[in-house]
């Protein structure tokens, strides 16, 4: 399984997973829907976001908290 929209490059934001290699990273996303906020909102707070990136930031944690190797993006 890749994750196409999810990026960790080491010269950005310390290496931490990151959005289409944005300054936004999947833990940032991850915090806004714990915090009780809808995917609407959040793309609505970061307008440079699609509905598609908050489902891969969801579907990266899921993966990761089962402690399985993932695939990512490196960026250009």
């Amino acid at each position: 399984m890749a994750f196409e929209r999810i990026t960790v490059d080491p010269n950005r934001m310390g290496g931490v997973p990151c959005i289409r290699d944005l300054r936004v990273t999947v833990g940032m996303v991850l915090g806004q829907l714990a915090g009780e906020r809808t995917i609407d909102e959040v793309v609505a707070d970061y307008p440079y976001l699609e509905r598609a990136d908050v489902l891969a930031a969801l579907e990266y944690g899921a993966v990761v908290v089962n402690e399985r190797e993932v695939a990512v993006a490196r960026p250009a």
